[in-house]
């Protein structure tokens, strides 16, 4: 019983096994906010921005690639999704009252919520490029709002909608900004290494603090009073100013690399401070490091205090939100399910499990149909899934490591490498062999059960990017970034008489289930194809005008799915239409996978999300 119990908490993806229990409870949110077509959202996104606390401190506002999250700050369990922007979220503010979320987007705009129901209240335009940062004054009548692309500050009268100032001086991009208790001043940090400060009734800038030697990244002013502002930049330091004069008294160097973040407590007697993968809290009457916090794997990038003044939360590159006791530095709870991008996406056999690898090199995996999640780290380099999902393919250095999926054990050690292997790229159908590319251009074949080197394929002049098994396994095609795409005997090593020539990079190569064609993704928008025996170009499909970073044909090879730019696109292979472009990704889609039935098509993408597409409706084709 117990052995039966270790077993099934040890399967990690890809098994034929059915993994499933009853008493797993159904994870709500990955069916929330999805784009039309999609029946489920696996990762919630990637954390691109600030996080905030409600004025109540019941709720944590978090900005992602995918909307903003909203998370109850007691149980840390998600509360709702907030969706519409059609780019990545940089910034969310919360209004004083909390009856509004401010938030700030990619897509050059910024959107006013109400956070109890959801309900978008308005949408304000003014920006022409990103909006990176907003803040609410303290009485709520004005937003402010800068771009990391502009050297502009805009104020908006919050009732009305309407432009009140447009705030003119830095003579670089504006990277934060920041309001003094009182409303009155507002300060603002810049690539140009200044902090201004601004008169927020006349638009007029009042005084420039110069003292950073480099792009300053936060402002805060001290809750309890006007007169001190804390600044943290590029240059490692940490600056206190004195607001009326601007006088600088104070620098804190002990951080080792810049300062993304700096927060006073509610009660204006700590300040926060974050670089790499540790916290600062210093105090202020002394002004000496108190209590450094550690837990998070990489850099930290956004802290915030809750209202009562016992928590501190911080948001991590390592796509974690932590909270802590800041007065005794314990660590008091973790949310979790945030990536950073995907690089692969594949289905279990039985279609019963979804599974990537995301860029930490993690794998997750899980159940298709109660978003119940399994995590797994296998070193530090990308992996592969053999066709039965049973084995697990990794490399490091000059050393391929094979691991069984079901027991995490390692099962072989490919070694006898002369040069560092880039990736593992591919498993033969029959799982029998396995395709490494390397740092001297060429693609290595090897024997999964001796763990013996067969054949070197050498020829390609550049990295090689796409490589794909025929479905018989006895050829093997590969692209690479100077545009050549080979195809190789695997018994023999020998290449094909022919090359298939693209003026630009190739990124993935694929063989039509029958074996008959080959699909090639590139740099210039057009997915290729080609006879497999002859390299005789058979058609040229046009669609999105971005780069193809991933193809995959369905079962029978009568649709073919390609990720281009942020959309997926899905073709009739046999007549070379487009039948559908599948959006809801905010950034690009780097793989594709139909399910082995050929009903599902799931895209993973460097927002942090896999979406799960329902590609059996009937359709007719695109004109």
């Amino acid at each position: 019983m117990i052995k039966t119990c270790i077993t099934i908490l040890l399967i990690l993806l890809l098994v034929s096994i059915l993994f499933q229990s009853t008493t797993i409870a159904q994870q709500e949110y990955i069916r929330w906010g999805l784009p039309e077509g999609a029946i489920a959202r696996y990762g919630k996104g990637q954390i691109t921005g600030n996080i905030a606390y409600s004025p109540d401190g019941t709720r944590l506002a978090v900005a992602s690639a995918i909307g903003i999250w909203l998370y109850d700050t007691t149980s840390y369990k998600e509360i709702s999704l907030l969706t519409g922007h059609t780019d990545t979220v940089y910034s969310i503010a919360f209004s004083p009252d909390g009856q509004t979320l401010a938030s700030a987007s990619g897509d050059k705009t910024i959107r006013l919520w109400d956070p109890s129901t959801g309900e978008l209240k308005q949408i304000l335009t003014g920006h022409e490029n990103i909006v990176s940062s907003v803040v609410f004054s303290p009485d709520g009548q004005t937003l402010a709002s800068a771009s990391r692309y502009e050297t502009t500050i805009l104020l908006w009268d919050v009732e009305t909608s309407a432009l009140v100032h447009t705030l003119f001086g830095h003579i670089d991009s504006v990277t934060c900004i920041s309001f003094s208790p009182d409303g009155k001043i507002l300060a603002s940090g810049s690539e140009d290494n200044t902090v201004r400060l601004w008169d927020t009734v006349t638009g007029t800038n009042k005084l420039t603090l110069s003292g950073h030697t480099g792009s300053v990244l936060s402002v805060a002013f001290r809750p309890d009073g006007n007169n001190i502002l804390a600044s943290g930049g590029k240059d490692n330091t940490v600056r206190l100013w004195l607001v009326d004069t601007g006088e600088h008294f104070v620098t804190l160097k002990e951080h080792a690399t810049w300062v993304d973040s700096v927060v006073f407590s509610s009660d204006g007697q700590t300040l926060a401070s974050d670089s790499s993968d540790r916290i600062h809290l210093w105090d202020i009457s002394t002004v000496t490091r108190r209590l450094t916090l550690t837990g998070h794997t990489n850099s930290v990038d956004s802290l915030a205090f809750s209202p009562d003044g016992r928590t501190l939360a911080s948001a991590g590159f390592d796509q974690t939100i932590r909270f802590w006791d800041f007065h005794t530095g314990t660590h008091k709870g973790t949310i979790t399910g945030h990536m950073l991008n995907i690089n692969r996406v594949a289905f279990s056999p039985d279609a019963q499990t979804i599974a990537c690898v995301w860029e930490s090199y993690d794998i997750r995996a899980w159940n298709v149909e109660n978003g119940k999640q399994r995590n797994l780290r296998f070193s530090d380099y990308p992996v592969v899934f053999s066709p039965d999902g049973r084995t697990i393919a990794n490399s490091d250095k000059k050393t391929i490591l094979l691991w069984d999926a079901e027991t995490g054990k390692r099962k072989q050690t490919l070694t006898d490498h002369t040069e560092s292997v880039l990736s593992v790229v591919a498993f033969s159908p029959d799982g029998r062999t396995l395709a490494s590319e390397h740092q001297d251009n060429t693609i290595r074949l090897w024997n999964v059960t001796t763990g013996i080197q067969t054949i070197t394929l050498k020829g390609h002049t550049d990295r090689v990017r796409g490589v794909s098994f025929s479905p018989d396994g006895q050829t093997l095609a590969s692209g690479s970034l100077n545009g050549n795409i080979y195809v190789w005997d695997v018994n023999s090593g020998q290449r094909k008489p022919w090359r298939i020539r693209h003026s630009v990079c190739v990124f993935c190569v694929v063989f039509s289930p029958d074996g008959e064609m080959l699909a090639t993704g590139s740099d210039n928008w057009n997915i290729q194809l080609w006879n497999a025996d002859t390299g005789a170009h058979i058609t040229t499909l046009t669609g999105e005008n971005d780069w193809n970073r991933s193809l995959a044909f369905n079962q029978d090879g009568s649709m073919l799915a390609s990720g281009v730019g942020s959309k997926v696109q899905v073709w009739d292979a046999t007549n070379s239409k487009l039948i559908r472009t599948l959006t809801g990704h905010t950034s690009a889609v780097t793989s594709v996978k139909f399910s082995p039935d050929g009903s599902m098509l799931a895209s993973g993408s460097a927002d942090g999300t896999v979406l799960l597409w329902d590609v059996t409706s009937s359709e007719e084709p695109m004109e």
